[in-house]
């Protein structure tokens, strides 16, 4: 194999870990690129056999972080949802709405917003948050049943 062959191939075969290495966002950033985080967050998926949940929202929004306060205080829940999907936060906002990006899917009625892809990309499911709400937060048993539903199956894990 040539040099140059060679080169070519150890730089392929790291995209891959390029892009699962790639950090992806912790909370709603308008200047992220989203196409760009959702490769990474996809390529991480596949490889840890888990699904995607896009979480769309906003630092203006309210129900967003009592979302992310409401993970953090579960931590059962959020070892579940860690354990099984890759956690994309994807802007909305005046900022940016990330319109074109986010045509792809249903249209959003409210925030946040949560769409669970396959490891492929494919949508397989929309979810409006509101249903999983109780009182000023979210119901355990519910979200619970949510993440649960909606995860990869067992023998797409590895």
């Amino acid at each position: 194999m040539k040099r140059r062959d060679l080169l070519a191939f150890i730089a392929l075969a790291a995209l891959p870990l390029a892009l699962r290495a790639q950090t992806l966002p912790d909370r709603f950033d308008p200047k992220r690129d989203p196409e760009k985080d959702l490769l990474a967050a996809l390529a991480r998926a596949k490889a840890e056999g888990k699904r995607v949940i896009v979480d769309v929202g906003g630092e203006w929004c309210s129900w967003c972080h009592v979302l992310d306060r409401f993970f953090a205080s579960h931590a059962d829940l959020d070892a579940l949802r860690d354990a099984r999907y890759v956690w994309l936060k994807v802007n909305y906002s005046k900022e940016n709405d990330n319109r074109a990006f986010l045509s792809r899917w249903p249209k959003v009625a409210g925030f946040p917003h949560l769409f669970v892809l396959g490891a492929d990309g494919k949508l397989l499911h929309s979810q409006d948050t509101s249903a999983l709400e109780q009182g000023g937060s979210y119901d355990a048993a519910k979200m619970r049943a949510f993440l649960v539903r909606w995860s990869a199956p067992a023998s797409a894990k590895s």
